[in-house]
């Protein structure tokens, strides 16, 4: 296992809960070293504050859970016979009156099954705290940032040379798809958002097959491979043929908010702070009505984690910490901007991990 059991035990205590449930995502992968599927099948690992941990385990997934090296009681149930039995003698094994979930994972049925093994059984929502373990990056899971980081930005230098007025959205994010796998991805980090002309406008566009790129488009990538289980999210708006004043001028915006929130990121700083010096930014310009997004949110196995940069969200951001910093500006019927930088907080100050340049970029000439 990458992670020892230990923290989850201390973390029960804390909350107060006799065990965690953790099912198939980023914490259940962290905690073993190993991913599984998330499927019809009910797969839950449960780590008492004290005690052997135990497993629910589909049948057919037990060659695999055997790489895992798990020490403790499993439970395992065929798709004929049904779930419901493992859970029944989960309870029956383990004594449990609270237990800690992850509420945006773990999903009904397997809710379902746990109180219906003990009806009585209480059943909290800690996501926050349970993600949280997440949140303060090891040396590891920093190399494995910067890889999918630096193979990302390799995909989109090859995918800028080869743009051209008249192909498709849905052209240029082909390119991008396979250029993210020629360049090493184990998997996209997600589905990615090509998007040129008003289309740039919507902050999670859909790639069109009808509209031909127009020179004078803004062209809005935002994309991120997935290298041993971490994931890149990076976003860079170039313009096709030429920019316009208006363009240009949206464009430094945000490149100004942009480098105004690494200038206060340090450790300690809470994300309100860097979003409100953000934000601060763009609504000082004259373009302030076009602000639809928060700053960014936290990086790293899952695409979107802890912590959520925007305002009112006082958590503070220690060493360790990995973030999004995405201003933009969205002008409906006309373009959007936004650039995208995935930020390592140190005790000093930031190192950024995302190297592609932030010039204003024209191409397809």
């Amino acid at each position: 296992m990458t992670h020892s059991l230990a923290e989850y035990r201390r973390l029960a205590k804390s909350l107060s809960v006799d065990a965690l449930a953790l099912v198939p995502g980023p914490n259940f992968t962290r905690a073993l070293g190993h991913s599984f599927m998330s499927h019809e099948r009910p797969f839950v690992l449960v780590i008492p504050a004290e005690g052997v941990p135990a497993a629910i385990v589909p049948n057919l997934e037990l060659g695999s859970w055997e790489l895992v090296g798990f020490d403790g009681t499993i439970f395992d149930w065929h798709d004929q016979d049904g779930y419901q039995a493992a859970f029944d003698a989960l309870a029956e094994h383990m004594s449990l009156t609270r237990l800690a979930v992850e509420g945006q994972v773990m999903r009904v049925f397997v809710h379902h099954a746990l109180k219906q093994a003990q009806p009585d059984l209480v059943i909290v929502d800690a996501e926050k705290e349970i993600s949280g373990l997440r949140m303060i990056k090891t040396d590891t899971d920093i190399a494995a940032l910067e890889a999918a980081i630096a193979l990302s930005e390799r995909a989109l230098h090859r995918v800028l040379e080869s743009v051209e007025i008249g192909q498709t959205e849905k052209q240029v994010e082909s390119a991008l798809i396979q250029a993210l796998f020629a360049e090493g991805a184990d998997d996209l980090a997600f589905a990615p958002i090509v998007a040129a002309g008003d289309n740039s406008a919507r902050p999670h566009a859909h790639a069109r097959d009808d509209y031909k790129i127009q020179s004078g488009d803004a062209l809005l990538f935002d994309f991120g491979g997935r290298k041993d289980g971490f994931c890149a999210d990076i976003t860079r708006t170039v313009f096709v043929g030429e920019v316009s004043d208006e363009g240009r001028a949206v464009y430094e915006t945000v490149l100004a908010a942009n480098m105004a929130g690494l200038e206060v990121t340090r450790a300690g700083v809470t994300a309100h702070e860097i979003d409100d010096v953000v934000t601060g930014v763009l609504e000082a310009s004259p373009y302030a009505d076009r602000i639809r997004t928060k700053t960014g949110h936290g990086l790293g196995r899952d695409v979107h984690e802890a912590p959520y940069i925007m305002r009112g969200n006082a958590q503070v951001l220690p060493a360790g910490t990995v973030y999004t910093n995405e201003p933009g500006l969205y002008g409906p019927g006309k373009f959007g901007v936004r650039i995208e930088d995935d930020v390592l907080v140190t005790e000093e100050g930031y190192r950024s991990l995302t190297q592609f340049p932030k010039d204003l970029m024209i191409v397809g000439r």
